[in-house]
C-alpha cells in the first residue's frame, strides 16, 4: 500500500514539472534528500524516480521559454571549477576502473545544482526550495525525536536506507543543518500556532540528533546553537529555551550515551576515533605525493592504505572528513576550491544582511542568509568528521543564497534607480528665486 501510495504521488507531480521547470527542481529536492521511496518495502524502492524526474526536469527546461541563464556570479565561478577540477581528477584517477559509479552519482547531484541556479528565480521559489529540504529533513527529526523520547533513548536514530544520510552520523548532522532552516520560518511567519509548531519540531530534531549517539553531531549542535544565538532576533527567549530545553534533554539519556559522549575527551583510547585519524593520514600523505590532482574517487583501498597510513594494521575506511575527502580525492586544489566555495557564499550571506539592514521588506532575505550561514557552520563542524562531501544539501543551499543575493541585489537597483532627481518648470513662488532640482521617488509597485 505504501509503495503505490509513493508512486502515485510521485507520478502526479510528472505534469506540473513539464509544465512550470522549477517545480521539477522541487521534486528532485525531495526525492533526492527524503527519499520517500525508500520509506516503503516493495516495488516503489527500485524505481528510478530520482532519473525520472531529473529528465523531466531537463526537458521541460528545453521546450518552456522562460529565461533560464545560469548566473555567473564568483560563487557559481568557483562551483563550475570545482566540478571542473573533479572531472579532471576522475580522469586522472588512481583507479580509474573503479571511480565511475561515484563520479556518475556526484555529476548527478552537481547537475541538478546547475538546473537550481537557473530554474529558482524569484522569493517565492526560494522560500519552497528551502520548505522542502525543511519538510524532506524534519520529517526524520520529529519522527525521531518522538521514537527518542518514547524509549528512553536507549535505541539510536537512523535515516532512510540507501542514501547519503543513512547512517546515525549522517542523519544526525542533517537534523542539525535543518534547525536553523526551521527557525527561518518560524521568524518569518505571523501565526502564533505555526511558531508554536516550528519551535516543537526544532526541539525533536534536536533530540533525535542526540538519540543517534553520534558525537560529530554533539560538537556540530554546540557550534550551529551559538552561531543561531549570535545571529538571531530573539536572543533571550532563545538563551531561555536552551537553559531549560539543554539540561533536560541531556538528563534524560541514558547511561550509555552519555559514556559515549564522555569517550570525546578520551579520544587517545578510542579505537573509532584512532581510525579516522589514520584515514585522515592517508589522504594527507597521498595529497603530498600527488598534490594537484589527488588520488581521484575511490581512494580507500588497502594497497593505499598499507602505502600512506601511519598504523599498517588498520581497515581501509573511508575519510570521514569532508575536508581531507577533498584533499585525498581532488588534491590541494580540490580543497582550496572547495573551502573558497564556503567561503564566498558565507559572504554572499554578509552582504544580504548588510545591505538589508533596516529594510522590513527583506526581513525574508536578511533572515535567510543568516539561516544558511548558521546551517553551513553546523555543516563545517559535524563534516569535519564525517564523509560528506558530496551531499547535496549545502549545495542547494548555496543556490538559494546565490539567488537569495540576485533578487536582492536586482531590487535594490531597480529602486535606486527610481529616485532620479527632476528639473522643475514650474516658476518660483518667491520673487527673486531660481528654478531648482527637486529630487522625486516613483512608487516601484
Amino acid at each position: 500500500m505504501r509503495d503505490i501510495a509513493v508512486t502515485l504521488l510521485i507520478v502526479a507531480t510528472l505534469p506540473y514539472i513539464l509544465k512550470r521547470p522549477y517545480f521539477g527542481v522541487l521534486v528532485w529536492v525531495w526525492v533526492s534528500v527524503m527519499n520517500p521511496h525508500t520509506l516503503a518495502w516493495g516495488f516503489a524502492t527500485e524505481l528510478p524516480f530520482a532519473a525520472i524526474i531529473a529528465a523531466l526536469t531537463l526537458i521541460s527546461m528545453f521546450i518552456n521559454k522562460d529565461p533560464k541563464n545560469l548566473p555567473f556570479t564568483p560563487v557559481v565561478i568557483v562551483f563550475i571549477a570545482f566540478v571542473f577540477w573533479m572531472n579532471v581528477t576522475t580522469i586522472l584517477a588512481i583507479y580509474p576502473e573503479l571511480v565511475f559509479d561515484q563520479w556518475k552519482l556526484v555529476m548527478k547531484i552537481m547537475l541538478m545544482t546547475f538546473v537550481t541556479l537557473m530554474l529558482v528565480k524569484t522569493k517565492k521559489h526560494v522560500q519552497l526550495l528551502i520548505g522542502v529540504i525543511v519538510f524532506s529533513l524534519a520529517y526524520f527529526g520529529v519522527k525521531g525525536g518522538i521514537f527518542t523520547i518514547v524509549g528512553g533513548g536507549e535505541h539510536r536514530v537512523w535515516g532512510p536506507g540507501n542514501s547519503f544520510i543513512a547512517g546515525n552520523n549522517e542523519i544526525a548532522l542533517a537534523l542539525v543543518m535543518v534547525i536553523p532552516l526551521l527557525h527561518y520560518f518560524q521568524v518569518i511567519t505571523k501565526s502564533k500556532l505555526a511558531q508554536f509548531g516550528l519551535l516543537v519540531a526544532m526541539l525533536l530534531c534536536a533530540v533525535a540528533a542526540l538519540g543517534t549517539y553520534s558525537r560529530g553531531a554533539l560538537l556540530a549542535i554546540a557550534a550551529m546553537g551559538i552561531f543561531l544565538w549570535l545571529k538571531s532576533q530573539h536572543k533571550i527567549r532563545l538563551a531561555l529555551l536552551f537553559v531549560f530545553a539543554v539540561p533536560l534533554m541531556l538528563a534524560n539519556m541514558p547511561a550509555e550515551w552519555s559514556q559515549r559522549m564522555d569517550t570525546i575527551s578520551t579520544y587517545e583510547q578510542d579505537g573509532s576515533v584512532q581510525g579516522r585519524f589514520n584515514a585522515w593520514r592517508v589522504a594527507y600523505n597521498l595529497a603530498n605525493d600527488r598534490p594537484l590532482i589527488g588520488g581521484g574517487f575511490e581512494i580507500g583501498t588497502r594497497e593505499l592504505f598499507s602505502r600512506y597510513a601511519g598504523d599498517t594494521r588498520d581497515v581501509p575506511r573511508a575519510a570521514h572528513s569532508v575536508y581531507f575527502q577533498a584533499l585525498g580525492e581532488h588534491g590541494y586544489v580540490g580543497l582550496g576550491l572547495f573551502l573558497l566555495l564556503g567561503f564566498l557564499t558565507w559572504r554572499s550571506g554578509v552582504w544580504i544582511i548588510r545591505n538589508t539592514k533596516g529594510l522590513n521588506e527583506y526581513k525574508w532575505a536578511s533572515s535567510l542568509a543568516s539561516m544558511i550561514q548558521v546551517s553551513l557552520i553546523g555543516f563545517a563542524t559535524g563534516g569535519a568528521f564525517l564523509s560528506l562531501l558530496y551531499f547535496n544539501v549545502p549545495y542547494y543551499l548555496m543556490a538559494a543564497m546565490v539567488v537569495t543575493r540576485l533578487i536582492v541585489e536586482k531590487e535594490l537597483e531597480e529602486k535606486a534607480s527610481l529616485a532620479v532627481p527632476v528639473v522643475t518648470s514650474e516658476p518660483s513662488r518667491h520673487l527673486g528665486e531660481p528654478n531648482h532640482l527637486q529630487p522625486i521617488t516613483r512608487d516601484s509597485s
